[in-house]
């Protein structure tokens, strides 16, 4: 049963979003800081739709982008890379919708996580220098993930993971939601870069969109993301197709593969066990652990930011063990459907603040069309045809967004005790620097000398220091709860 929105922490007036009809209204619950559409509300199913489209176009790009990474590092031909995104995104959808409706019951979208991609190009290499297949490095990775989506749901379900909120307290999850977004920032001027007249065009519809227009017209208000989308596209279109822009141009709008694309994938051995059975290897496993942990991490500061742009009460613990139980349900179906693991998406929690539409209803449909890209081929093909800087220029508009949730979420902390502030800067420039202390050659040395005592233990210290939230995390939990304070100035009251 739907909360009324006036006893949400987001203090919404008491409006039921499903029967704001006019924009004052509208106007006046996000003056108040409120949300259009809540946690439980349901919007019409053709905005619903609309505003779902809107989450599987904001996550395409980094979901596709991982296995157009490693498809060719591991030497697949075009066929088994088609068949590698078409599980990925069946994977995100079954994953998605599990989440939405049994997990956190958060707005969250699943998808493949980029704290793996360390292992998973370890376990590749690997392979490679053994002389195996691609087929045989996606069997090695499915088994690792199979076994770490098993131990992700044996810390979630019984509600060991939810334990440790109640020694996380604000101080904490504040840098680690603001890395969250910050640590994101290779992935958004450098893409917008490969053409700036298009992604900036995309990021100013983005914000006269949301910020000026929506105030005035509810199609603005409901859709910016998806609108930008569109005008981006068809600008693209018609430079294509007027030859001023030509297939080497980042804003050159590529259909080629979608002839090619089939329609539906009714081959059974195309979607179950499509590489073959799963292969266990210890070092492997333990690799890809180490991506496991710096995952659920970055979940836990994704549910706080999530509900607190979806207008939800606090998190409970329960919501936290059972989301993270359910990500290892998500992550054991990719290891069978012949994907990459799985966690939630940043990008998609900005997409929540931007359109004020924190429905769970709304990210279900969305986990059902995600479903239907990874059966439909032509649509899929479609979908990942949309030009490099159009992406680029939405992650820039919602990074930054991501990273101003934490700053609020930290000012639920004492900020006038120095203890707080030391304990938050910190851990949040050591989340910066440690990253890129590991990615220079002293920090690859330091690795290498390690991994001549132990390879397991070279690839978990890689996994966790290459990982910025997953050192922020490590730092500010260990200082906030040796450090002297009372709960109230922690924030934990």
């Amino acid at each position: 049963m739907s909360q009324p929105q006036h006893e949400q922490e987001s203090h919404t007036p008491p409006n039921d979003p499903s029967d704001v009809n006019d924009l004052a209204a509208e106007n006046e619950i996000l003056d108040a800081g409120g949300v259009l559409y809540g946690l439980d509300d349901k919007p019409p199913i053709l905005r619903a739709t609309g505003l779902a489209l809107q989450h599987v176009l904001m996550m395409f790009g980094s979901t596709v982008a991982v296995p157009l990474l490693l498809g060719p590092s591991m030497g697949m031909d075009n066929t088994q890379i088609a068949i590698l995104i078409s599980s990925v995104m069946l994977c995100s959808g079954i994953a998605t919708f599990i989440q939405a409706t049994f997990g956190s019951r958060l707005p969250i979208i699943q998808g493949v996580s980029f704290s793996f991609l360390a292992a998973f190009t370890f376990i590749i290499a690997k392979v490679q220098q053994d002389g195996g297949t691609a087929a045989e490095a996606m069997q090695y990775i499915a088994g690792a993930i199979l076994i770490g989506g098993l131990i992700e749901m044996t810390i979630g379900f019984p509600g060991l993971f939810g334990k440790i909120r109640q020694v996380l307290s604000p101080v904490v999850v504040g840098p680690v939601i603001m890395l969250i977004g910050l640590a994101l920032y290779q992935f958004g001027a450098p893409m917008a870069g490969s053409s700036w007249p298009i992604s900036i065009l995309t990021m100013g519809c983005v914000v006269v969109f949301s910020y000026v227009l929506a105030r005035k017209q509810k199609i603005f208000r409901m859709f910016p993301i998806l609108l930008a989308i569109l005008i981006s596209v068809c600008v693209c279109a018609v430079l294509t197709v007027t030859g001023l822009v030509d297939s080497t141009h980042a804003a050159y709008l590529n259909t080629e593969h979608l002839a090619s694309a089939k329609w539906l994938r009714t081959d059974p051995a195309e979607v179950f066990l499509p590489w073959g059975a799963p292969k266990f290897h210890l070092g492997f496993t333990l690799a890809v652990l180490a991506g496991f942990l710096a995952s659920m991490i970055e979940s836990f500061g994704d549910y706080h930011a999530c509900n607190r742009m979806a207008g939800g009460d606090e998190l409970t613990s329960s919501q936290i063990s059972r989301g993270i139980g359910c990500e290892g349900i998500g992550c054991a179906i990719t290891g069978l459907l012949g994907a990459f693991s799985s966690t939630s998406y940043s990008e998609n929690i900005g997409l929540v603040g931007i359109t004020k539409v924190g429905s769970r209803y709304v990210v279900q449909i969305a986990g059902i069309l995600l479903i239907g890209v990874g059966l439909v081929g032509k649509f899929g093909a479609l979908a990942a045809a949309m030009p490099t800087p159009i992406v680029g220029g939405l992650y820039c508009v919602m990074f930054g967004l991501i990273s101003a949730v934490g700053i609020k979420e930290l000012t639920k902390a004492d900020l006038n005790l120095d203890r707080n502030l030391f304990v938050a800067g910190f851990s949040l420039f050591m989340g910066l620097s440690v990253p890129f202390y590991f990615s220079s050659e002293a920090g690859i040395e330091l690795l290498n000398q390690i991994g001549a005592y132990s390879t397991a233990v070279k690839d978990i210290v890689g996994a966790i220091g290459n990982t910025s939230m997953a050192v922020a995390a490590i730092i500010g939990l260990t200082l906030d709860n040796t450090l002297p304070a009372t709960r109230a100035q922690r924030g934990l009251t």
